[in-house]
């Protein structure tokens, strides 16, 4: 409906006045009507006339489309308000799920999550697993093929301290000692071992040189493709505990599954190799390393490969953007990491531009603040004094518990989630438990329990689906116009969402809707009522929109509650 008057009022302009103009439709106060436009101002300038005059010829235009038009009028300066007919906008409402597709024939490949073996997730990683998958399924409703991959640091000092820590625990390189450790604390036993190798990294020279020649080796026998040694049978151990670890986590959220996970050893040669490629075009060498200068660009000076041969994370980057584009064929690659890698990958971007820019044309990046629990600790996975994300899941069931004396699954994902998605992308995130599994207030369970409502009422009205279809709606009450309007907004909501690779646009929505639909109910008499037919199709058009858009929040949506 948007599109259509937007696309008629431009004709007006142009018949009138003569002029291309771009026609763009806000949504006003629900007083002044259902769409505004400020086109009368935009043109007056143009025409040197009084945008009151230029909006009244407008208006009087458009209120000859009488097929779509109810009433149109004009405020203040020259702002057009319309109103469309009540069985438009009833109509509207009902197909407000279907959607657009703009992304139809598109393949765009999805980054998110990321956790780097021989560490656990920390809430960051939950953050972005959440949000990435919110995002891949927001592209996939546009008709988009998505391809949703992950990437972590299988090899790099952080790797380098893990297994200098595992090989002090087990005195040496005993793999068979790594039975003792039960299936249960596996992941978390690995961290603890980086941390200690962090620690001793940072506070012991003797220490550090140890951990850089175990780094050196954990790069070697990736090398020579070494599965027999010792050494090399407790990295493959470790490594996959902590893959184990990460799938474990994925399960227990219901994310969609990742299609590849990219480790760093995969694709740390083919950065090597395109780095060194473009020596003396893009990148330089520099006291035994070759680095990027970015200060040309208003950024920073990066190294790529360092003095040892071996990749930095920068080179690791531009290994993996290639790898994606040679997998995928991408048409465009979205990426979401926390905040502290965006100048880092604005530098590797950059870099990547001098060569190809169409990679870089192709790719969104987006980053996230700091993800703390109520009483502002931060995470470092460095200390060990880390927020991890199980430590959120734990958080957020037992404040379910004391709520409703009972586990529930859907309430704390339902909770969880929505705390992350309803926050727009880039700022902290303070993660409440107890206010996230309410069920008042802007939370999950609050959507959860308004969508078994809604299937509770039509469950009590037991009349055939034949009866849920188009009907006169020549004169809506005001609840039913408010409850209608509300519903024709969604296409607009998930509009928003997709062009800014970001759910809080459709979370937002859905809390709005919501309470538009409790004044609804509070105030409206369905079952049994003269206009229980048509308050019926209102409900069943707000049960499919809250449906629709949790399903793609990737919120469970419980029969029961």
């Amino acid at each position: 409906m948007k599109d259509i008057i937007e696309k008629q009022i431009s004709e007006i302009c142009s018949r009138l006045f003569d002029s291309d103009i771009q026609v763009e439709l806000t949504r006003p106060d629900e007083q002044f009507g259902d769409y505004a436009t400020n086109v009368a101002l935009q043109l007056a300038g143009k025409l040197c006339k009084n945008p009151r005059e230029v909006g009244e010829q407008i208006a009087q235009s458009v209120r000859g489309w009488t097929s779509h038009i109810s009433d149109v009028s004009v405020a203040g300066p020259g702002f057009i308000n319309i109103r469309i007919l009540d069985q438009q906008l009833f109509e509207a409402a009902s197909s407000a799920t279907d959607l657009a597709k703009p992304l139809e024939n598109q393949v765009i490949v999805t980054e998110y999550s990321d956790p780097n073996p021989f560490k656990v997730l920390h809430a960051g990683h939950l953050y972005t697993t959440l949000v990435g998958d919110a995002i891949s399924n927001i592209l996939e409703t546009a008709g988009a093929t998505v391809h949703r991959v992950n990437f972590g640091g299988d090899v790099g000092l952080h790797v380098g301290k893990a297994m200098w820590g595992i090989i002090k625990h087990l005195v040496g390189e005993n793999p068979e000692k790594l039975q003792a450790i039960t299936e249960h604390e596996r992941a978390e036993w690995v961290s603890a071992r980086y941390v200690e190798g962090n620690t001793a990294y940072e506070s012991d020279e003797s220490s550090k040189a140890e951990i850089v020649d175990v780094n050196r080796r954990v790069y070697a026998l990736h090398k020579d493709q070494d599965r027999d040694t010792s050494f090399a049978q407790i990295y493959w151990t470790c490594r996959q505990w902590s893959y184990e670890g990460f799938d474990q986590l994925y399960r227990e959220l219901n994310v969609y599954p990742f299609e590849k996970y990219y480790p760093e050893s995969a694709v740390s040669d083919l950065g090597l190799d395109t780095v060194k490629k473009h020596i003396g075009e893009v990148y330089e060498e520099s006291d035994g390393a070759i680095i990027f200068r970015g200060e040309p660009h208003g950024l920073f000076t990066q190294v790529f490969i360092n003095s040892e041969g071996l990749p930095t994370y920068a080179g690791k980057d531009v290994g993996l953007i290639q790898q994606k584009y040679i997998d995928f064929h991408y048409d465009g690659s979205f990426i979401i990491t926390d905040i502290s890698q965006k100048d880092h990958l604005s530098v590797v971007m950059k870099s990547i531009e001098q060569f190809e820019p169409e990679l870089v044309k192709r790719t969104v990046h987006k980053t996230h603040g700091r993800i703390k629990l109520q009483g502002g600790h931060k995470m470092s996975s460095r200390s060990g004094s880390v927020v991890l994300a199980s430590d959120i899941i734990e958080s957020a069931t037992e404040a379910a518990g004391q709520l409703t004396k009972k586990e529930n699954t859907d309430v704390v994902l339902g909770a969880v989630r929505y705390s992350f998605l309803k926050n727009r992308i880039g700022g902290d995130i303070i993660y409440d438990p107890k206010e996230s599994v309410s069920v008042e207030g802007n939370s999950g369970p609050y959507l959860q329990y308004a969508l078994v409502r809604a299937k509770s009422i039509l469950e009590k009205i037991q009349i055939s689906n034949t009866k849920f279809q188009t009907i006169d709606a020549e004169s809506l009450d005001g609840f039913e116009r408010s409850l209608a309007r509300k519903l024709s907004m969604y296409p607009e909501a998930f509009e928003a969402a997709l062009n800014d690779y970001s759910p809080h646009h459709i979370a937002g929505y859905l809390h709005e809707l919501a309470q538009v639909f409790n004044r609804f109910y509070e105030n409206s008499r369905v079952a049994g009522d003269p206009r229980e037919t048509l308050r019926a199709n209102l409900v069943k058009s707000y049960e499919k929109v809250l449906a629709h858009g949790l399903g793609i929040l990737g919120m469970p949506t419980p029969e029961k509650m």
